[in-house]
């Protein structure tokens, strides 16, 4: 009698690794998915979870390594549909086309036509109804797609995925928009197609997620593979630590002199609700640098950009020294005394063409006339811009030829302290950062962070808005946000894994005995 061979998994990838220039994106990273599971991928950003998703979903060819699914090798990435047919990904933003049907999305260019090759709209609306039926999305075919609510968008781009013929579904932080009851009803839609041979491939940074609707579990850190293991016999502070590196016995030495009890509080946040956060109550003292950590939904972006001038409030105050901010004003707000880093350089830090002068002093053209009348007709003093440029790149350490040259000729480090010149040339009351050493070398990301620290000394209140730990030990203290709203405050000196836990949405019980993980392969008996 022929022994019968174990079967494949639905999808394996061993070896992967990929470069960008000098970035290694993902080192001989590894997954193996079977049919019909949850399958969790988590990891800090920059782990390499977005890397090895767009090999899995064949938008990026490796450098090493291999793909297959159901033990095949994995498609031509030029054979499209052969991909579709394979895995497809549902991501945070929806890839249907809101002005469309449910219907007409389902079906978007390959819709069916008759005799004369034009479409057959009630064959399309027979069809869509069918498909919709048979995986339980309960959508009404005809409804225009952008009134659909954010969970229903999510399960038409599943339906449709399905209809190519894959089982294997990424959902890419699929809960990041949904309040707590659409999360519930997802999952609960989630375990139906399981049942029904749906595999998925989960992303999320909400660890408390992976426990409720995953089986599997795979970390990444630092753009490489860390374990797989069954969720059922990983406990959470062991998960924690293997996205960390690092054992509940380690911390960081991050002792600095303590803000006075008494010192004023310079920003003074009361009850502030917007798109992305809700009823936040924030204070930051003369001297203090504190920080905002959270995962991608978190909504500790858009509160950063809130009050530095880019959004309006639903509701709420802020206030800088006693002056109310002017929301949705930016060029108010940094008159008000808000200095400003934002998340993007490229997009929002500088202009690439100008010189390194002409972008450290953008934020203070009114102060550089020499004369009362020059200011009134708008004239600059070439000499005061000149000299405060200089002295902005000598503060700054910004290497270059001379304040003339254009900022697109620096490194990145350079140009980001180029941006943080001119947040600090206003001499601002607040300084708002949001993620100030992203995409730096660490010389670089050394001389940004000393800049946080004067301007500290120097009696500034400093929010530090960041992904990155490094960044959140300078500060005084760090509030987690999850999903709007400020769940946690961690005074400086706090370990990795207690402020990932916090980050992830985990319930951690202190109390408990810390776990070590191996780096180690989930064998099938493990399954």
């Amino acid at each position: 009698m022929t022994e019968r061979q174990p079967t494949p998994p639905l999808v394996e990838a061993v070896g992967i690794t990929k470069r960008y220039g000098p970035t290694t994106a993902l080192l001989n990273g590894q997954l193996t998915v079977r049919q019909g599971e949850s399958h969790a991928l988590v990891g800090r950003n920059g782990a390499g979870k977005s890397t090895l998703v767009q090999i899995l979903t064949g938008l990026q060819a490796p450098d090493s390594g291999t793909v297959r699914f159901d033990g095949a090798p994995a498609p031509a990435l030029t054979d499209r549909d052969a991909w579709r047919a394979k895995v497809a990904c549902v991501y945070q933003k929806p890839t249907v086309v809101p002005q469309l049907t449910v219907a007409e999305n389902l079906f978007v260019n390959r819709q069916p036509t008759g005799r004369a090759g034009l479409i057959d709209w009630r064959r399309l609306r027979r069809e869509a109804a069918e498909l919709l039926d048979h995986w339980d999305v309960r959508v009404d075919p005809d409804a225009r797609t952008a009134e659909l609510k954010v969970e229903d968008r999510q399960m038409v781009e599943i339906a449709r995925a399905l209809s190519f013929g894959t089982r294997l579904i990424v959902l890419d932080e699929p809960t990041a928009q949904l309040d707590n009851r659409e999360i519930e009803r997802l999952f609960t839609r989630m375990r139906a197609l399981q049942e029904s041979g749906v595999t998925f491939l989960f992303i999320s940074h909400h660890l408390q997620e992976v426990y409720e609707v995953c089986q599997i579990v795979t970390v990444l850190r630092d753009a490489r593979w860390i374990t797989t293991a069954p969720v059922a016999t990983l406990p959470r502070e062991a998960l924690v630590e293997a996205m960390a590196g690092e054992s509940a016995a380690h911390r960081e030495d991050t002792a600095r002199t303590p803000v006075p009890a008494d010192a004023p509080v310079l920003l003074d946040v009361r009850a502030l609700t917007g798109e992305a956060y809700e009823d936040v109550d924030l204070g930051v003292r003369e001297g203090e640098v504190v920080g905002l950590a959270g995962s991608s939904g978190s909504g500790k972006i858009q509160l950063a950009e809130t009050l530095a001038g880019l959004h309006r409030p639903r509701s709420g105050t802020a206030r800088l020294a006693g002056t109310a901010l002017p929301f949705g004003d930016v060029t108010a707000t940094l008159r008000a005394g808000v200095g400003w880093v934002p998340r993007d350089r490229h997009d929002q830090g500088f202009v690439p063409a100008m010189t390194i002068g002409d972008n450290a002093t953008l934020s203070v053209l009114d102060r550089l006339a020499g004369t009362p009348l020059a200011r009134r007709l708008g004239f600059l003093s070439t000499e005061r811009r000149r000299a405060l440029a200089a002295d902005l790149v000598d503060r700054l350490d910004i290497h270059a030829e001379g304040t003339h040259q254009p900022v697109s000729d620096l490194s990145g480090g350079n140009a980001q302290k180029v941006v943080m010149a001119r947040a600090l040339a206003s001499d601002p009351r607040l300084l708002v950062l949001v993620n100030p050493t992203a995409g730096v070398d660490v010389k670089s990301k050394e001389s940004l962070l000393a800049r946080v620290d004067t301007a500290r000394d120097d009696g500034t209140a400093v929010l530090v808005v960041s992904d990155e730990l490094d960044d959140l030990r300078r500060c005084d203290r760090v509030l987690v946000l999850f999903h709007g709203r400020v769940v946690a405050e961690h005074p400086a000196g706090w370990h990795d894994h207690e402020l990932i836990a916090a980050i992830e949405g985990v319930a951690r019980d202190r109390h408990a005995p810390d776990r070590h993980v191996p780096d180690r392969h989930v064998s099938d008996q493990d399954r």
